[in-house]
């Protein structure tokens, strides 16, 4: 045990890796561990979306909507091959919310989050035009207005690159078996792979756990808390594409939720998402009620109905939301909550735990996060992350499409299609990635879907891959388009 860190942060979620990369780009000599693979829980079973949550402003969540829209900014700036923008129609349904109280909250939505580059909202009408695409004919208004969407498990590496890139250590599958203070730190357990076990030394440990931070909280303190953890479940159905537009829907349901019918993967169509609290949050799945709610919802909207056979794909993950006592699973606070543990005299090597929090707001969370531990680390820097470019994220003019038709003139014998996915993942790191490559040959195994050798070894080499899962489902989605035998292949591989 000869190093010790300053920080240990347990958990490779999108906020344990905004915190390490914020925490080492202010000199914390900083270690993130995380048991499974980065983005394996709640952070690769999003929505997918980079948004201020414009429900929110029906529960008054006015600080935590302008802050998301604020940062939906900053994002979009700093990884725009994994962040871009996309319209969303809400069709009017009079006996559900009228118009006047939708323009009122769109028009808040356009301007509490300060100067946006995204348009603002407008009145469309659905029948004569594309923004009724797939919709039944007896929708007549609709309202569109701008988010953005995002590769959110990709989100995550980057980050985690971005960190390592300022110094953090990361180790995924391993896991914090407990901790003690001694000698005004931390002596720390870990159990890392092939059963290898580690003793690390920290000053101060940041419990993002997701799911699992109550769980890490008691293996660590044994001090009494007035935080709780709500577990909730929301799960989603990939479906063949509704149609050919490319903007996607927020649909309103009489139980006052809504659902969202978003473009996905170029081919298909993501719907999602439910609420549905859950006391086994280590294996979450769809159920059958929450695939007939997602199908029926999307039904009462779309001109060609749904059925059980459509769905090619559903996942599900739990939400760890702080329980500010509400009972209704949708009106939980999606904001995110510290609580800071120093001891009795407040003095010892504290542990910070973190309660729910969402995509769009992990660098302000960090930012949080480390203005909490700055009374222990007085010498530490200041914030930086907002100008920060993410790895990858450099496009001229953040342009991707522009960047890809540059890579089609440099790459001339590489397929259009491969050129754009490798983009969409590396973004201006594409070139790394490419290599030399002037053939398809070039890049070794073609596992199908887009996948070739080359990119899983740099998966396995650059971004901590070490099985195909890691690859097909958090790296990329490969996993939906490629067949069995290409799955078995690419297995093979890696492990190899």
């Amino acid at each position: 045990m000869s190093k010790v860190y300053d920080l240990l942060v347990v958990g490779g979620g999108i906020n344990g890796v905004g915190v390490a990369r914020d925490a080492a780009g202010r000199g914390l000599a900083t270690l993130l561990v995380e048991m499974d693979d980065l983005a394996s829980a709640t952070s690769q079973w999003s929505t997918k979306l980079i948004h201020g949550g414009l429900r929110y402003l029906e529960h008054y969540e006015f600080r935590l909507v302008a802050e998301s829209l604020a940062e939906r900014e900053v994002l979009l700036a700093q990884a725009p091959h994994l962040i871009e923008p996309l319209s969303f129609v809400l069709p009017h349904e009079p006996h559900l919310r009228p118009a006047w109280m939708i323009r009122a909250g769109l028009f808040l939505y356009d301007r509490i989050g300060g100067r946006m580059s995204l348009p603002r909202s407008f009145t469309v009408d659905l029948a004569a035009s594309r923004w009724g695409a797939g919709l039944r004919r007896n929708f007549r208004t609709g309202f569109v207005y701008a988010d953005a969407r995002v590769d959110d498990a990709r989100l995550v590496v980057a980050t985690a690159v971005a960190a390592r890139g300022k110094g953090a250590e990361i180790r995924t599958r391993t896991r914090l078996d407990g901790a003690v203070r001694e000698g005004g730190a931390w002596r720390a357990r870990l159990s890392g792979p092939g059963g290898t076990t580690d003793e690390v030394r920290a000053k101060a440990i940041v419990n993002v756990g997701g799911p699992w931070v109550a769980k890490v909280l008691a293996s660590v303190s044994s001090a009494p808390t007035d935080a709780s953890v709500r577990h909730v479940k929301g799960s989603h159905i990939v479906v063949p594409r509704v149609h050919a537009e490319e903007h996607a829907y927020l649909l309103q349901n009489a139980d006052k939720r809504i659902v969202f019918v978003i473009p996905y993967q170029g081919q298909y169509t993501l719907i999602g998402t439910t609420d549905v609290p859950v006391t086994d949050y280590e294996h979450p799945a769809i159920s059958e009620r929450e695939t007939d709610y997602l199908l029926e919802l999307a039904n009462t909207y779309l001109e060609r109905p749904l059925v059980r056979s459509d769905v090619v794909w559903a996942f599900s993950g739990v939400r760890p939301l702080y329980d500010d006592g509400k009972s209704d699973p949708s009106s939980i606070t999606r904001d995110y909550v510290l609580k800071l543990d120093a001891g009795a005299g407040g003095a010892e090597p504290p542990v910070l735990s973190i309660y729910g929090g969402k995509l769009t707001t992990y660098r302000k969370l960090a930012e949080a996060a480390l203005a909490a531990l700055k009374p222990h680390f007085p010498a530490m820097g200041g914030p930086w992350t907002e100008r920060d470019t993410l790895p990858g994220g450099d496009l001229p003019g953040r342009d991707r499409k522009a960047w890809v038709a540059d890579l089609g003139r440099r790459y001339p014998g590489l397929p259009a299609a491969l050129l754009d996915a490798c983009c969409r993942r590396h973004g201006a790191r594409a070139d790394a990635v490419l290599g030399d490559a002037k053939t398809p040959a070039d890049l070794g195994r073609d596992f199908g879907h887009g996948l070739t050798e080359r990119e899983v070894d740099w998966f396995v080499r650059e971004e901590w891959a070490h099985s195909a899962d890691d690859i097909l489902w958090r790296r990329t989605k490969a996993g939906l388009g490629m067949d069995a035998a290409g799955r078995d292949a690419l297995a093979a591989h890696v492990g190899a």
